[in-house]
């Protein structure tokens, strides 16, 4: 889906820019397709350029290692094709301006956070040249999906489903008419990652993730899920023992793969059609309603997004005593007296990804054990987006909403939850072997 963000005439340029911001592949990528096609109506090449943003989550370096793995990757596959790749250090309202000055028009993908719409709008208001977003990681277009933020997954599956049953189909990437040079602009050096990272003035340190970067791998992932756990998939997603899941996520929230390529897939798979629907409802109707939350909900990373049901009963509650309190460093160096919780965070630090169940479990033993709601969510906040590969990501928001009530309802009430669902370490053990978890997990930090 395209959107015209200005409604100037086409520049005189020698190049149609691509800037590369969500959607950070070479292919199945609709803003590069849409730029390639446009190129070729000018009979211009393509430049696309990727800016190191100082701000935010490239100051990670968890992240940014990651991120660079994936655009080394994509930078060999845009030359191949004969696409010009470019890497400058900067915000992109600096950036990309200047290189606009030479370009005919600019397209970019689409991105649903908060600092990703303010680049889009700051860059309109400077370029007087066409600008299009084109949206290219969601399967149904979000304000095709729903009109306004909607209140559950029930309420956003009646919503979406209609549009699936025209399931949407890509095309290859085009062909490029003209090649660009892929020495004739100043770019970054994408072979010295480390020396990138430090010229950001990073402000900590994770330590390395389990997972590399770039699509290949991203594929490869896929293929080990397609070929030896999708078939129980719809069984054993809540045990993290039974090792079924896609490990998509950090993939998704770089842009690394497209989503409709991963639905493809899966949908396409013979003989998998409970585990599929099982999966398919994970990424698209769980993943894209986040969508919808962080695009139509200014307050998304703030307790004030949340219903005002929970609201109401948490701060009823807000005073009630808890039996542990633990602070941010106690938490985030998994020092709690539950076993499985900090095998869960020792988890995410160690990969940099942690089982969606025990994710559920580790944010609502956080609002346990934090002085006031607020406190906890300040704190799943910092720990996510320090460690998880997929922080800061409309996923990321909207499953520590939920653990605070969004998209659920209200429970029998008790003490400090409220009429919060509540969760403890007995429904653990009757899900799955806890134990056997902890023990993977439990001490691997504390030795290391």
């Amino acid at each position: 889906m395209e959107r015209h963000l200005t409604h100037h005439d086409i520049g005189r340029g020698d190049y149609v820019l691509y800037w590369m911001q969500a959607s950070q592949r070479a292919e199945r990528n609709a803003a590069l397709d849409a730029a390639i096609r446009e190129a070729n109506q000018l009979h211009k090449p393509v430049l696309v350029c990727f800016c190191l943003d100082p701000r935010g989550e490239g100051r990670q370096i968890r992240h940014l290692r990651f991120m660079l793995e994936g655009l080394t990757e994509t930078q060999h596959l845009l030359e191949e094709q004969g696409i010009t790749f470019m890497l400058r250090s900067g915000p992109p309202h600096e950036v990309v301006p200047v290189l606009a000055e030479d370009a005919c028009l600019v397209v970019t993908d689409r991105g649903y956070l908060r600092g990703q719409r303010e680049d889009r709008s700051r860059l309109a208001e400077r370029l007087d040249i066409p600008f299009i977003e084109v949206e290219g990681d969601v399967i149904v277009p979000v304000e095709v999906a729903s009109h306004k933020e909607e209140w559950s997954a029930a309420t956003f599956r009646r919503r979406i489903t209609p549009h699936l049953d025209h399931f949407p189909m890509q095309s290859p990437t085009p062909a490029v008419t003209v090649r660009g040079a892929p020495t004739e602009y100043e770019t970054l050096p994408l072979d010295r990652p480390e020396d990138l990272i430090r010229s950001l003035n990073p402000l900590e340190d994770a330590g390395p993730a389990a997972f590399a970067g770039g699509l290949s791998e991203a594929r490869r992932l896929l293929e080990w899920f397609m070929t030896g756990k999708l078939s129980r998939y719809a069984t054993g997603r809540n045990d993290p023992n039974a090792d079924v899941l896609s490990c998509m996520s950090p993939y998704l929230h770089f842009g690394q793969i497209s989503p409709l390529e991963v639905a493809l897939r899966v949908r396409g798979h013979r003989g998998n059609g409970e585990n599929a629907a099982a999966y398919l409802e994970e990424l698209i109707v769980r993943r894209e309603l986040s969508m919808n939350f962080v695009h139509y909900d200014p307050d998304y990373a703030t307790p004030a997004c949340l219903p005002d049901w929970a609201k109401k009963t948490l701060a009823e509650h807000a005073r009630d005593p808890r039996e542990y309190v633990y602070t941010l460093r106690e938490l985030e160096e998994a020092l709690t007296h539950d076993p499985y919780w900090n095998a869960a965070q020792t988890e995410m630090r160690m990969t940099g990804k942690m089982h969606g169940y025990m994710r559920m479990y580790w944010g609502k033993k956080v609002i346990e054990w934090s002085q006031t709601p607020e406190e906890a969510y300040n704190t799943l906040l910092t720990l996510n987006n320090r460690y998880e590969l997929d922080g800061r990501d409309p996923n990321s928001y909207a499953g520590i909403a939920w653990c605070f009530g969004k998209h659920d309802r209200a429970w029998k009430e008790r003490p400090v939850f409220g009429k919060v669902r509540y969760m403890n370490a007995k429904g653990l053990r009757r899900k799955f072997d806890a134990g056997r978890y902890a023990a993977r997990f439990g001490d691997t930090y504390k030795k290391g």
